[in-house]
């Protein structure tokens, strides 16, 4: 891939686990009966932040000192 596709790929990751964010926010508020929604909603925002970690280490070279 290259930068550019990296870079779009990236923000769209950060937007989703953005998203996560404030959908598990609200969730966790309005309706605790829902634990395992909420469950899921975090192991799918942990799995973005992994992703994103991913494509922000093949953005930025290696530098060696």
């Amino acid at each position: 891939m290259n930068n550019d596709a990296l870079l779009k790929q990236l923000n769209l990751l950060r937007q989703e686990h953005r998203d996560l964010d404030i959908a598990i926010e609200a969730l966790a508020l309005n309706a605790p009966a829902e634990q395992l929604r909420l469950a899921r909603m975090k192991k799918r925002k942990l799995r973005l932040r992994d992703e994103i970690a991913l494509i922000e280490d093949q953005l930025v070279p290696d530098i060696i000192a």
